[in-house]
């Protein structure tokens, strides 16, 4: 049996698919031994593409939604099925990031579909922006054990300032998944000058309050990781001067947030 490789990213193949199957998607890599992303040990498919520009993108690579490597369903499940044994003993298994994952929905409606059939959990990580509700976004949806939604900042300007696209679709899909009691885990990222105020962290518990499909709330420290991958490609990172947030910070709003009935994590 493979052995995983703990927070370690491989390239897939790049080879066009050649078991017959017409479903493909554009996968950047995948991640092996993953613990955060969802319960359980997982595997991390990062998928091609996304229409969001967040300055602080630890991604910035996956934006082209022609880039990456082009596999079928059926080829990445061969990877997918190796882990099987790991994701069994620890209540784990798949996760689709990104990039943006929902910009080929068909793709991953597809794949969950075919590890639900072989009882591997399945994990959308999304930002939520979803304009048209097709059939393959709907069915995506059926197919999602579980969702990590990112909620960036609730106040629409402030949001278009941090990703240059709205907030709307994404709290629109934050309550279609509470109509339809699908499991949510919102994401938070924290950052200083866009997020860290008190007020903003009222807000996001005013609105997720009613939504009792909320699992959890994780407030992510804004961080520099990704930073290198702007000056590869020759772009300026916008945010170079901003700090990972204090633990005073990072308590004050885990504190909002829990008034509001909420199970908070950082």
């Amino acid at each position: 049996m493979k052995m995983p490789i703990s927070q370690h990213r491989l390239a897939l193949q790049p080879n066009a698919p050649t078991d017959g199957s017409t479903t493909v998607g554009h996968i950047h890599s995948y991640e092996t031994f993953g613990t955060v992303d969802g319960p359980g040990i997982r595997l991390i498919i990062f998928m091609q593409g996304c229409q969001w520009r967040c300055k602080y993108c630890h991604n910035r690579d996956t934006w082209d939604i022609h880039g990456g490597d082009i596999l079928s369903v059926d080829e990445l499940m061969n990877t997918i099925l190796d882990y099987r044994y790991y994701f069994q003993v620890s209540d784990g298994g798949i996760t689709v990031s990104g990039g943006e994952p929902t910009l080929q929905a068909g793709f991953v409606k597809e794949l969950f579909n075919a590890c639900q059939h072989e009882d591997i959990h399945t994990c959308l990580d999304t930002n939520g922006f979803i304009e048209n509700y097709s059939t393959d976004i709907n069915e995506m949806v059926a197919a999602t054990d579980l969702t990590i939604l990112d909620i960036k900042q609730m106040d629409n300007r402030r949001h278009l300032a941090l990703t240059k696209i709205s907030n709307k679709p994404t709290l629109h899909f934050a309550k279609h998944l509470a109509s339809l009691n699908k499991p949510v885990w919102i994401r938070y990222v924290v950052v200083d000058g866009y997020t860290s105020d008190l007020e903003s962290a009222h807000a996001l518990g005013r609105f997720l309050q009613p939504m009792k499909n909320i699992q959890r709330v994780e407030l992510l420290p804004y961080h520099e990781l990704g930073k290198y991958k702007w000056a590869a490609i020759g772009e300026p990172y916008e945010l170079d001067n901003i700090k990972p947030p204090s633990p005073t910070t990072l308590k004050a709003i885990h504190d909002v947030i829990a008034e509001y009935g909420l199970e908070v994590r950082y």
